[in-house]
């Protein structure tokens, strides 16, 4: 009766043993992990140095990369407070814009709004504009094609016509319009002529349209387009041509002396 209440020294051994490995599976639970990282136990971004050991003694980390990669530690959603990775959504896209260039070639975009911004290491936004290239052909396009033809305001004299016949009517006068603009390039020849050498590279010049030179539509041809490179030639100097750009116009005006005249 009395061997009954002797514990063999073998079985002993063997439940030391079993606690031990317990012991040291609980310990190394909370040993292992980003838990155990000093401050702080966790990184933004990506930070290669931002790493602890799991339970199994090998690398995981604790930056907030680790969720894209699949390595974070066991403990990094408890201990970094962090929920679920939340990606990027976008709404759809807008219409294309008009296209830069009236009348030759530009450029032309659309763009789209981020309807949810990502978080926690979440796929980040895809592009929000495109651009393209496009070919303006806007209805004004056939009159950048002009070419306007310039004359010095010395030829603005008014004069009776001595074979004009009583009974002829007089052709009706229109009111004349100035217009602004500013010369982008000329040709070495213009200053050949005191009137044509005043076509210098961003001199805002007066070209004053009068009756005689318009056409059917109340314009004289080549008045420019605003905001459009378009070209000029003086009518009485051979060689010299350039182009300008269209500021302003004015109705019912005459430009100062020595501006211009369109033919």
């Amino acid at each position: 009766m009395g061997a009954q209440g002797v514990v063999s020294p073998g079985f002993g051994f063997i439940m030391c043993g079993y606690l031990a490995v317990f012991t040291w599976a609980i310990i190394s639970q909370v040993e292992a992990g980003c838990g155990e990282r000093e401050s702080p136990n966790c990184c933004t971004g990506r930070n290669n140095e931002c790493f602890e050991y799991t339970k199994r003694k090998t690398v995981c980390y604790c930056d907030t990369y680790c969720q894209k990669t699949d390595d974070c530690c066991d403990d990094y959603q408890r201990v970094c407070e962090i929920s679920a990775a939340i990606d990027c959504v976008v709404g759809s896209w807008g219409a294309w814009s008009p296209c830069t260039s009236p009348c030759s070639v530009g450029s032309t975009e659309r763009s789209r709004q981020v309807s949810v911004p990502p978080r926690n290491g979440g796929t980040p936004c895809p592009d929000l504009r495109q651009r393209r290239g496009c070919y303006g052909n806007n209805a004004m396009c056939s009159t950048s094609k002009e070419v306007a033809k310039l004359l010095p305001d010395s030829f603005k004299r008014i004069f009776k016509d001595p074979w004009r016949r009583p009974h002829m009517l007089m052709k009706e006068e229109k009111a004349s319009y100035c217009v602004y603009l500013r010369v982008k390039q000329s040709s070495a020849a213009c200053k050949l002529k005191l009137w044509s050498a005043q076509m210098v590279r961003e001199r805002l010049v007066c070209a004053e349209c009068q009756s005689d030179a318009m056409s059917k539509t109340d314009r004289c041809s080549g008045d420019g387009i605003e905001s459009t490179r378009t070209f000029w030639a003086a009518a009485s100097v051979p060689g010299c041509h350039g182009s300008w750009v269209r500021e302003s116009s004015s109705e019912g005006c005459h430009c100062a002396p020595y501006s211009l005249l369109f033919v």
